[in-house]
């Protein structure tokens, strides 16, 4: 069976947890229906996904990046999506390793809360379609 990675926040210091934990049981039903082994991978931030990735690169077929960035008042929000999604796609090309994305980024937790009912879904449905090619 396939072995899949799956990054998410550090569930005890997400400032989303409903959102994260939403996201994170919609891939795993959707992965373990294909009968993926699934390992949950938490980390402290979105930030530290690409890391996370690098680290365990070797040990997983594909790969989830879970998570919730919502907009505050500094451009913070702006650097940490855009880096953190050049990285993930830097990482997967380079080692040619599918990493699907349902990292939420919203002006609003409304439209987090909105976003996060098929996300984890569709980027874990994404995963088993790549993994089949």
């Amino acid at each position: 069976s396939i072995l899949t990675g799956i990054f998410i926040y550090n569930r005890n210091l997400d400032y989303y947890k409903d959102i994260t934990n939403s996201l994170v049981k919609d891939a795993e039903k959707s992965l373990n229906a294909y009968k993926h082994k699934v390992s949950i991978i938490t980390v402290p931030g979105t930030f530290e996904i690409p890391f996370a990735l690098i680290k365990n690169i070797k040990k997983y077929d594909g790969f989830l990046a879970l998570g919730c960035v919502i907009k505050g008042e500094t451009p913070h929000f702006d650097f940490i999506c855009k880096s953190t999604f050049d990285a993930i796609i830097s990482i997967s090309i380079s080692y040619k390793k599918p990493i699907t994305n349902a990292l939420i980024t919203c002006l609003t937790m409304e439209q987090a809360e909105q976003r996060s009912i098929k996300k984890g879904k569709e980027a874990a449905e994404a995963l088993i379609k790549i993994l089949k090619i």
